[in-house]
């Protein structure tokens, strides 16, 4: 499990670009197979059936390793793999962008639809909210109420998100932790709690946080 970059999952992001009378509409979706990505490239070219082109490219996988890219049309090279160079730019996997082209009667030449394509996924990954899917461990940790305040103290101090809260006989909570948080976690609970608690790791998780741009 690593952390990787992916678009915001739930919303599609767009952005329109003009350029000798030809307009490009960039429409940007986080999609987790390739039957998804198929799926959202058929509803944008129903949605556009008039369009002159509808080109895609999408990047899959944690490591990027599954990528494909759709010319639909215009000259090889000049849509399709400019818009993946703009993914792969980004760094963002798990994402599909399709540009969709309605031809204004001038021509632009090879270099001028490279530079069209590239800058309109570009516009259409810009108008999107990047987030960073982050490993977190889990732990399960069990406590006496009488170390309940210092140990919340020490979770809001150390940022240690807390995923939920089980008040019973005892205290039993679901924390978060970043790797390097975990590294001294038990040695200072053992230090807060004079080693009277219950802890349990659990499987690791992917977060999604969002990335500031």
């Amino acid at each position: 499990m690593i952390n990787f970059s992916t678009i915001d999952d739930g919303e599609i992001f767009g952005a329109i670009y003009e350029v000798n009378k030809s307009k490009f509409l960039a429409h940007v979706k986080h999609v987790e197979t390739e039957e998804e990505a198929r799926e959202f490239l058929q509803m944008i070219r129903k949605k556009y059936f008039d369009a002159t082109h509808n080109c895609s490219a999408w990047i899959l996988g944690e490591r990027g390793d599954k990528q494909k890219s759709n010319d639909d049309g215009e000259p090889s090279g000049t849509a399709g793999n400019p818009i993946l160079e703009t993914i792969k730019k980004n760094e963002i996997t798990n994402c599909i962008v399709v540009v969709t082209r309605y031809f204004g009667g001038i021509k632009l030449g090879a270099g001028g639809l490279i530079r069209a394509y590239s800058h309109t996924a570009a516009l259409g990954l810009n108008a999107s909210r990047v987030v960073r899917m982050t490993m977190f461990r889990r732990f399960s940790l069990t406590l006496e109420y009488s170390f309940l305040a210092t140990v919340e103290n020490y979770l809001r101090n150390k940022n240690i998100r807390v995923a939920s809260t089980d008040y019973a006989d005892v205290v039993t909570m679901e924390l978060l932790l970043l790797p390097d948080q975990a590294e001294n976690f038990l040695p200072e609970m053992n230090d807060l709690t004079a080693a009277n608690f219950l802890c349990e790791e659990l499987d690791a998780i992917l977060i999604p946080i969002e990335v500031e741009r």
